[in-house]
């Protein structure tokens, strides 16, 4: 690539830049110059992201322009910079860049849909976030990269260098800064990789509503060709991974798709896992994709073996993995579908309130899909077991850039054209909240789902939940009866009925903020308390 093409597009006038390297020649860069990174015994390149082991929501903002203001979701999750701090931010990242002796650019694209995909470039000084956004987009043919011209969107990953936390609007050294109408993203003070996967997705979070294409935080699999197509909603925690990647399914994606007037397609071209207590008993789907080209970031190895001990969380418990989707067995390429049969959202309720499973009107997934709950256990001090709720909007909050119910609308509309059934499946507990009750059986997660996708479960008799109001089956193959309905799991009644008249509570609590820009259909839709 020209030195001088960056320079006039960007102002960088480094010379020695590397485009597109092969993952073999970006293994030989980062052992040679970036400290912590080595070979582990699979054969993946091991690399530490620094301070940051995770993302800094908090230090990540969106530049307010004219074109886009009155189209954000202003608040906690878009928090806005102005034009000025934002050229300060960039140009201390160029600044940075220029000092370096090496480059490394990756042109890839967002988007397996060529109707809707979009270039992405992304110019930075380690080798391990090349090899990161090599694994993560799809990666352009030699014909591709040879006419890939100018991009749709750059990214200047500047994280070794620190954001100067005197400008304004900066809350600490670490700035993730997002210009729409610039097609640009200026990371500073963080190495952490999944910064930039995040940073593309946040685009598309707002591009593709704009063409009435639906961007989605689920994970995707078919049955056939094109056909028995499934979208899995669900928060950290809820099985998403575990129930979408299925060995007798064709795996579409494991993170972000949009959905389209044809069909379904995955945003990424790889997939970036958790690796905490990975193993190949549990996770087999996962565990053989880490060999050589894969990424493994802030893992704990033996130094002589080289061996990882995949349940260490000395680090941080956010240890990952990111490889090509082409490494899982099972996946479909190119990563297209057709229109989903059904939508799942998975939720994992610590209170012991929710039935396994339960079929939801289009209203209902509306008001489930913008609530995006999940409850875990609170804390870490001994004697509180008391489940803490959480609800994260359209289950990516952090992601969104239109306001939640902009979403939930193309949800339910596309749902209503194409004929799509909508399910909660709870993989949390029964017989009692947790400390209590214990953990819904995987054995009958699993049949649940196969009962969803064989449409046996579409048949069955139903009764209406008395709190929540969605339509509980009264039968599913290879599950116990008494299973399906939560109050007969409880030996207590009346303490079923105070958990969950106070989870009812909590939901009302929390779409309260949502409430003046739903609908009332979508309003009268939620738990109602007795």
């Amino acid at each position: 690539m020209s030195a001088l093409l960056l320079n006039d597009s960007y102002g960088i006038t480094v010379e020695n830049l590397l485009r597109n390297a092969t993952p073999a020649r970006l293994y030989e860069e980062a052992l040679k110059h970036e400290k912590g990174t080595a070979i582990s015994e699979q054969g993946a390149l091991m690399a530490f992201s620094g301070e940051k082991t995770g993302r800094t929501p908090k230090d990540k903002r969106v530049v307010r322009n004219p074109e886009s203001q009155d189209d954000i979701w202003w608040g906690d999750i878009n928090i806005p910079l102005e034009p000025e701090v934002w050229q300060i931010n960039r140009q201390r990242a160029v600044d940075f860049l220029n000092t370096q002796e090496r480059l490394y650019v990756f042109d890839g694209y967002a988007g397996w849909d060529d109707n809707y995909s979009i270039k992405v470039r992304i110019i930075c000084a380690r080798a391990y976030h090349a090899l990161f956004m090599h694994n993560m987009l799809r990666r352009p043919t030699a014909e591709e990269l040879e006419t890939f011209g100018e991009p749709d969107f750059t990214i200047l990953n500047a994280g070794q260098f620190p954001a100067n936390p005197h400008t304004a609007a900066m809350t600490s050294d670490a700035s993730v800064d997002l210009n729409f109408e610039a097609g640009e993203m200026v990371i500073l003070g963080t190495q952490y990789a999944g910064e930039m996967k995040k940073g593309i997705f946040t685009l598309m979070h707002y591009l593709m509503p704009k063409q009435d294409v639906l961007s989605m935080h689920c994970s995707c699999n078919e049955g056939g060709d094109n056909t028995d197509v499934s979208l899995f909603f669900g928060l950290s925690g809820t099985g998403k991974t575990t129930l979408s990647s299925d060995p007798n399914r064709k795996l579409i994606g494991d993170d972000e798709h949009c959905w389209t007037d044809d069909g379904v397609f995955n945003i990424e071209g790889g997939c970036y896992a958790k690796t905490i207590d990975l193993s190949a008993k549990a996770e087999p789907l996962i565990y053989e994709t880490i060999g050589f080209g894969s990424v493994l970031e802030n893992v704990v190895y033996d130094p002589e073996t080289r061996a990882i001990d995949f349940s260490d969380d000395s680090i941080t418990k956010n240890t990952r993995t990111a490889y090509p989707i082409t490494k899982v067995r099972n996946a479909k390429i190119p990563c297209v579908t057709g229109h989903p049969d059904n939508i799942i959202l998975l939720t994992c309720d610590a209170f012991g309130v929710l039935p396994p499973v339960s079929q939801l009107t289009p209203a209902q997934a509306m008001y489930h899909f913008i609530s995006g709950y999940t409850a875990k256990v609170a804390g870490t001090e001994v004697g509180v077991t008391e489940p803490e709720a959480t609800f994260s909007a359209c289950f990516g909050a952090a992601f969104l850039v239109w306001p939640p119910t902009k979403y939930a609308e193309m949800l339910a509309d596309k749902m209503r054209k194409h004929n799509a059934k909508a399910w909660l499946v709870n993989t949390g507990w029964t017989g009692g909240a947790y400390g209590t009750g214990e953990r819904i059986s995987l054995k009958h997660t699993r049949a649940i789902i196969d009962a969803i996708h064989s449409g046996e479960l579409a048949g069955v008799e139903t009764q209406n939940d008395p709190y929540f109001g969605v339509a509980v089956p009264t039968t599913c193959p290879n599950v116990p009866t008494e299973v399906l309905t939560p109050q007969m799991t409880w030996a207590n009644q009346d303490d079923f009925e105070k958990t969950a008249q106070k989870l009812v509570g909590l939901f009302q609590s929390n779409f309260a903020k949502y409430a003046d820009q739903a609908s009332d259909e979508i309003v009268n839709s939620g738990p109602v308390l007795k």
